[in-house]
């Protein structure tokens, strides 16, 4: 099991799937810890904090951001879910319930859309256009076929999906990192896993217990 006490550790995409929704923020907390000291240039640090926290980040003490939204409301994502007909798995349900998005993953993936905005990749205009793309090419039938069945939770240049086909034993769903421009889709074994995978490129390796 990852060491959860650091957001960046994954050793063959087997992480600690936090489910609950405090289980979630604590991590999301972290993370926002992390990206400050790590990832975030002069531009992103006047952006992301005020001058009390710009005054500690410069005595090098922890400074924290929430890089998320407000939790989203029970019935807000039941909504969501009876609008796709589908129910959530565990792990994406407990983060929309700490946070309803997330900005800051990655340079390619703009960040997780609100409940309200998940959607079916084969509905929405890029997911359609990449879909008719690699259908008009041959040899692409087992990606076409997962764009078709597959949930879009992220999008920038990269997309980020769900299948709801292919569910684990602990409820999650197969999560897939997507680059149009490379193809291949990398599979996650759940949204959790997916969701570490942004942080994993820094050269850092920050223990923020």
């Amino acid at each position: 099991m990852a060491d959860m006490s650091d957001p960046t550790k994954r050793s063959d995409n087997a992480v600690a799937v936090p489910t609950s929704p405090q289980e979630w923020r604590d991590l999301l907390e972290r993370y926002g810890e992390w990206y400050v000291k790590n990832c975030a240039d002069d531009d992103e640090l006047v952006d992301l904090l005020d001058e009390d926290q710009l005054d500690a980040f410069d005595r090098e003490e922890r400074v924290s951001v929430w890089l998320g939204e407000a939790p989203a409301r029970e019935d807000a994502l039941v909504a969501s879910e009876d609008r796709l007909g589908v129910r959530f798995p565990p792990s994406l349900r407990g983060f929309y319930l700490a946070s309803d998005g997330w900005t800051h993953l990655d340079a390619w993936v703009e960040g997780v859309h609100p409940c309200g905005r998940v959607s079916w990749m084969r509905d929405g205009d890029a997911g359609r256009r990449v879909t008719e793309t690699y259908d008009s090419i041959p040899g692409n039938e087992d990606d076409v076929q997962l764009f078709r069945r597959s949930l879009e939770i992220a999008r920038g240049e990269d997309f980020w999906l769900l299948d709801p086909t292919d569910v684990g034993p602990d409820g999650e769903w197969a999560a897939y990192e997507f680059a149009p421009k490379y193809g291949n889709p990398t599979r996650f074994p759940s949204f959790s896993a997916l969701f570490h995978s942004g942080y994993d490129d820094t050269d850092e390796d920050e223990d923020l217990a």
